[in-house]
């Protein structure tokens, strides 16, 4: 991997991140509201599901 694979990494999560609050403002601040309401542990196995569908996708795309 090399520093150029990480920028465009980095550039895509911002794309994706800016995705919610561009298309949908209201929605995306719903969002916000209910993540802000839920327990820590909703959101560790939140955090959790993503860390594992991350390494699973880069597994998949890297071989």
């Amino acid at each position: 991997m090399s520093w150029s694979d990480l920028g465009a990494g980095f550039a895509l999560f911002l794309i994706f991140e800016g995705l919610m609050p561009f298309l949908s403002p209201a929605g995306w601040r719903q969002t916000l509201h209910r993540i802000a309401g839920m327990r820590d542990g909703q959101l560790r196995f939140i955090g959790l599901g993503s860390i594992l569908a991350g390494l699973l996708l880069l597994l998949i795309v890297r071989g």
